[in-house]
């Protein structure tokens, strides 16, 4: 659970003086600085393998109708080779190149040089120049939250497109969808390897940066905490949400205008995957101001795992249901697409009104009511390296008196509507459930652990106060 990290202020808040020795244990405060085997083996699957799982995946859909068997039953019993299969593969082409570098571009336009005034006219809306969370070093970084304003911006341009100007067709994602993904292999390789030259030779704050002597694991999971180029593009912000975030219902609305020209309908199956991600996107623009006080933001560095995993994995995997959709459309019967919805938007309102809860909980400093009455919490402290001291409050009442991750529940809800809206004909579909499964069940213990570390004895009466971490009662 992401603390409230604002310095006391006033006499309550004073900054408080620490001794060299007190520096020993901001060691495991964020990444971790040495290396167990454990990690360094899963570290390497992963460099060695999410890519092939991307590819594979893809290649299933457009060669193999989505099944994930038959691709390997025909290896196993000669019918195909993986030169076969390699060979039917749409190659990288000048096009998509092209489409790839103009999106790029113009997502890099939309975050470094517009600032945003939707906060100006959107009542409620957190937008504009905001401070991040206090880093490992003691830095308090500045955002230019504008990623709402991105999306609008691009999504009129994109309906525009489709209803008036018609510069190109609106299956144009879906039509080169594998060659766009050796772009996107590009970017996330090539923006990996520059943020660690960068973290060796040139980064934004030495004090953030962490060493662990082995080479994969500071690539995979990186030595900045923050690198930057100028006063606003940061490396972290922009490509957790920007091109992919932003790219997400683009995709969707690709697949279903695919469905519509080969079809003649876009079918209730393929709408409710674009409602409820589309929510899920939205929530995340909306609560961008937020989103800097997440894990994402306060405690992983920039490496390969944000870098290429937000330019590939996130757009590739995250939208299996609609691609899978295109190929077998669904029409599910009203009762069944009622219930879908229903988990959905009630996974939604869990996830959101426990955020809520929580940021409700940080503005005030404790000074609201949660469920009508005066929240409960856990007081504690924590250092950073360059010995001054911090206070939090850890939230025990509400949804996060339920369990330490209660968000999460209501995101796993919301991922198996997206699945079931697919039927139940292949597991390609199911990907996702499976998969935010065990991320944010990892993300618990991940989390957890660095919580420990940094706030020592305060995180066991936290824990000890609120005991199951995603499902109260069972875990």
């Amino acid at each position: 659970m992401a603390a409230h990290q604002e310095k006391k202020n006033s006499e309550e808040r004073k900054h408080e003086s620490t001794q060299n020795n007190v520096q020993t244990s901001q060691v495991q405060w964020g990444r971790a600085w040495e290396v167990d085997w454990f990690s360094l083996a899963s570290i390497l699957f992963l460099l060695m393998f999410a890519p092939l799982i991307v590819y594979y995946f893809i290649m299933s859909c457009d060669q193999y109708q989505c099944s994930l068997t038959d691709p390997l039953v025909d290896l196993l019993t000669g019918n195909a080779h993986l030169s076969d299969i390699w060979n039917k593969t749409p190659a990288l082409t000048y096009r998509a190149a092209g489409i790839y570098t103009l999106w790029v571009t113009f997502q890099v336009f939309l975050y470094v040089f517009i600032p945003d005034f939707c906060h100006k006219f959107l009542p409620g809306y957190v937008g504009g120049v905001q401070e991040g969370a206090v880093t490992p070093a003691g830095a308090v970084n500045k955002y230019e939250i504008n990623g709402l304003q991105a999306w609008i911006i691009t999504h009129v341009l994109w309906f525009a497109n489709a209803y008036y100007f018609h510069w190109f067709s609106p299956t144009i994602i879906f039509d080169n969808w594998i060659p766009l993904l050796w772009c996107a292999n590009i970017l996330g390789y090539v923006v990996s390897t520059f943020a660690m030259i960068k973290g060796y030779f040139f980064p934004t704050n030495a004090k953030d940066c962490k060493f662990t002597g082995n080479f994969f694991y500071d690539y995979m999971m990186g030595i900045e905490f923050n690198p930057r180029i100028g006063k606003w593009f940061d490396f972290k912000l922009f490509f957790n949400g920007r091109p992919g975030i932003v790219a997400w219902t683009l995709i969707n609305l690709s697949y279903a205008a695919k469905q519509q020209e080969l079809y003649g309908q876009v079918t209730n199956s393929m709408i409710l995957v674009n409602v409820l991600q589309g929510i899920y996107v939205l929530d995340f623009f909306w609560n961008e101001a937020w989103y800097l006080k997440t894990i994402d933001i306060c405690h992983d560095h920039f490496g390969w795992y944000l870098g290429w995993g937000d330019c590939v994995w996130l757009p590739y995997l995250y939208t299996l249901q609609g691609l899978y959709l295109v190929y077998h459309p669904v029409q599910l019967g009203t009762a069944n697409a009622t219930g879908i919805l229903m988990l959905g938007l009630i996974g939604y309102y869990i996830f959101r009104m426990t955020n809520h809860q929580k940021d409700l909980f940080r503005r005030t400093n404790g000074n609201c009511k949660i469920w009508g009455k005066k929240p409960q919490y856990i007081e504690c402290s924590y250092m950073s390296v360059d010995g001054t001291k911090y206070y939090s409050k850890l939230l025990t009442s509400g949804f996060w008196g339920w369990a330490r991750h209660f968000n999460y529940t209501g995101d796993l809800m919301g991922s198996l509507a997206y699945c079931l809206a697919c039927g139940f004909e292949h597991v390609l579909p199911y990907f996702y459930i499976i998969y935010m499964t065990i991320l944010l069940t990892h993300r618990c213990i991940r989390d957890e652990h660095r919580c420990s570390s940094k706030y020592g004895k305060d995180w066991n009466r936290y824990t000890a106060a609120v005991p199951y971490r995603l499902i109260p009662g069972v875990f």
